[in-house]
Formats: C-alpha cells, sequence, structure tokens
C-alpha cells in the first residue's frame, strides 16, 4: 500500500497522516473546511517536526514527510487510494455517510478502514457495496507514540482484507498488532472503560480527589498516567461515546457512564484539548 487516504484532520486523523508519511506513504486527508485544512496540516507538521526535537528524525526527513502530505476539501480525489482510514468523530450516521461516499469514489480494489473506538464494524461496512473489504483500523492517541493498533474483523470482513492491513501496520508503521472480534469496544475498551467511569463515581462520589485517585494508580499500579489523566488524553466526549455503545450492547451497569462524566461532556470540558476537563491546561 502506498496511496493513503485520511478522512478527518483532527488529533487522531492528524496523527494517522503524520506516522503513515513518516513510513513512507503518499497521504491524502480530508478536511470540511478550507480553515480546517490549514489547522490540520499545521497539526499533521508539527507531529512529525516533534521528532527532529527528539533526535528521532532529521530534518531533512522531516521534511520529505511532511510533504507526502496533502489536505484536500474534495472527497472525489480519493478515488486512486489504496487504503482510506476514517477518523471522524464517533457519530454513527456521520459515519455511515461518510464510508457510502467512499465506496462510489474508491477504487474496486481499495480498503476501507474505519478508526471507530466504538461503533461497529458491521454497521459501517453495511453502507457500502464492498463489506468483505472493509475493517477496524483502531489507533490510539497519541498515534506517533502509542503502538498497538487493533484489526477488528467483522463477520463479513474478508482475509485478503485483514492480511493487507496487518501487514501494513506491522511492517510498514511499526506498530504492535492484535486482532479483535466485531464487538463493542473491542479488547482495549472493553477491558479500559469500566475502569475510568469507576474513577470517575469514585471522584463523583467524594471518596478521593482526582489527584489522590491518580497518584494511586500510578504509584500502586505502575500504570504511567492515572484514571482521569487518561480521560482528559483521550477526551471526555470520546470516552463517553465509547461507554454509551459498550452498555448499549451489553447492559452491563460497569459500562454505565457516569452521571458526572455526561456533565462534563454537556459542559464542554473535554480534557486537553478544550483545556480543562478534571484538571487545568493552558
Amino acid at each position: 500500500m502506498e496511496l493513503i487516504g485520511v478522512i478527518g484532520g483532527g488529533t487522531m486523523g492528524a496523527g494517522i497522516a503524520a506516522v503513515c508519511a513518516k513510513a513512507g506513504s503518499e497521504v491524502l486527508v480530508l478536511e470540511t473546511r478550507q480553515e480546517f485544512a490549514e489547522a490540520a496540516q499545521q497539526r499533521i507538521a508539527s507531529s512529525i517536526l516533534r521528532g527532529v526535537a527528539s533526535g528521532k528524525t532529521t530534518q531533512t526527513d522531516a521534511d520529505t514527510a511532511i510533504a507526502r502530505v496533502r489536505v484536500t476539501l474534495d472527497i472525489d480525489e480519493f478515488a486512486d487510494r489504496d487504503l482510506v482510514i476514517e477518523a471522524a468523530p464517533e457519530i454513527e450516521s456521520l459515519k455511515y455517510e461518510i464510508f457510502g461516499k467512499l465506496d462510489k469514489i474508491v477504487k474496486p480494489s481499495g480498503i476501507l478502514a474505519t478508526n471507530t473506538s466504538s461503533i461497529p464494524v458491521i454497521k459501517v461496512a453495511g453502507a457500502t457495496q464492498r463489506p468483505e473489504q472493509v475493517v477496524g483500523v483502531h489507533f490510539f492517541n497519541p498515534v506517533p507514540v502509542m503502538p498497538l493498533v487493533e484489526i477488528v474483523v467483522s463477520l463479513v470482513t474478508s482475509e485478503e482484507t485483514v492480511a493487507a492491513v496487518t501487514d501494513y501496520a506491522k511492517n510498514t508503521l511499526r506498530k504492535i498488532t492484535v486482532q479483535a472480534g466485531d464487538r463493542a469496544g473491542f479488547i482495549v475498551n472493553a477491558l479500559l472503560i469500566p475502569y475510568l467511569c469507576q474513577a470517575v463515581r469514585m471522584l463523583e462520589s467524594g471518596y478521593a480527589c482526582a489527584e489522590d485517585i491518580d497518584a494511586a494508580m500510578k504509584g500502586g499500579c505502575g500504570y504511567p498516567m492515572g484514571p482521569l489523566t487518561l480521560l482528559d488524553t483521550v477526551g471526555l466526549d470520546v470516552a463517553l461515546a465509547a461507554a454509551e455503545s459498550l452498555h448499549a450492547e451489553f447492559a452491563e451497569p460497569h459500562y454505565a457512564p457516569p452521571t458526572l462524566l455526561r456533565r462534563m461532556v454537556d459542559a464542554g470540558r473535554l480534557g486537553r484539548k478544550t483545556g480543562r476537563g478534571f484538571y487545568h491546561y493552558n
């Protein structure tokens, strides 16, 4: 795979585009407005240039990678892509619309992937006439740093599709890959979301303060980051969407989103990306 498309240039989309470009792929990113496109281009360039600051790459290599990325407002330009990775907001209707359009535009051999963290792959596959070529390719934030990619296989995803995306993620992007069945939460979020929700419930009940909850899990369990800091990093809206999806599918109490999490999302306190979540950020 040499020609990669990314739908959405936000935090996740920009990270995916950056790692693909650094790995040598030609990357086309779709945005909806010119100002969003300019912000996405800057976000991707900044991500790639961090490697220069840390000494992991040279300025020349970074400039070459940045030159491999182009942001467009025209979805018709994705016709020649070998693999298109959708990284749009976690809104089912939006994803269905995107996949329906991509199915009509992308060449017949092209693979369509979703970076969803909670929506079943079979649902977005159903918006296309090529469901066997639709797969989940779930990256983690921040994409350039986190080594894992979950390859999510629906009931109709072909073995050839799974092999192709696994090979690309493992051997081109140099990521660790795991294969998961197409159920809400896949592997990581199915285990992680109840833990995060319980941390919010503990804070909400006044059992312990945010700083002590995070310090306890770092010092007592050896986690690199406490649960509330992790929520701020992931985005409270993303975590809420994942919890709602898990609870809708399994109806188990430990998946139910805490009231405080809902209220913080309603208030726009989404974590680092808005400057305030469980903590304040500059």
